[in-house]
């Protein structure tokens, strides 16, 4: 299959209401207090230069349930669109399972790089970049990084149109910055200290 028979805005609507639905049950799940029994801290403790590779706040409770609920999602929007005669990838529950699961490990693994950079300039885990340059460079990387990771995973696996990456881009932080103050609000955010 290639990119020029699927529809953007329905490849859109599919990658994003999936990430809406794994974001709202990850938001409920980094709000239960038995998330916090899996903050097992993705980089080990290890440093590189003195500071911590991803720091405290890069566990493995975000994938816990991000990933998984991803899967999930893609499989119900998948089969919804697909019912409904949209132009989105043609695969059965099985297959959007397995993109929902690429899309979710992208999705998370992209804050990583970002996490690293910012561990290795000293910006505390939790915190802004301060700066005329680095706030607002981190505030946009902070926004897009996840998503960016998401693309290019699902890209190396299926066609992702053009167009659907830049509606992505230009919906997907608005909608990860809602759910970063709503997971804040319920408690699955720890306060930089």
């Amino acid at each position: 299959m290639n990119a020029s028979g699927l529809d953007p805005a329905a490849c859109a609507v599919l990658l994003t209401l999936s990430f809406v639905l794994a974001g709202a049950c990850q938001a409920v799940w980094l709000a239960s207090p038995r998330s916090w029994r899996f903050s097992w801290p993705l980089d080990g403790h290890r440093t590189l230069g003195g500071r911590r590779l991803l720091g405290a706040n890069k566990t493995a409770r975000g994938f816990l349930v991000m990933v998984p609920a991803t899967s999930v999602a893609f499989m119900a929007v998948g089969e919804w669109l697909t019912f409904g005669g949209r132009g989105v990838w043609a695969y059965g529950p099985v297959g959007y399972g397995v993109l929902g699961l690429v899309a979710g490990l992208g999705f998370m693994a992209g804050e990583l790089p970002n996490s690293l950079l910012k561990r290795q300039l000293d910006i505390a885990p939790g915190t802004s970049a301060r700066g005329a340059i680095a706030g607002p460079v981190f505030f946009v990387l902070d926004r897009v990084d996840s998503l960016v990771g998401m693309l290019v995973a699902l890209g190396a696996v299926v066609p992702v149109p053009s167009l659907t990456v830049v509606y992505v881009l230009v919906v997907g932080p608005l909608l990860h910055g809602l759910f970063s103050v709503i997971t804040f609000r319920l408690g699955g955010k720890a306060r930089a200290a």
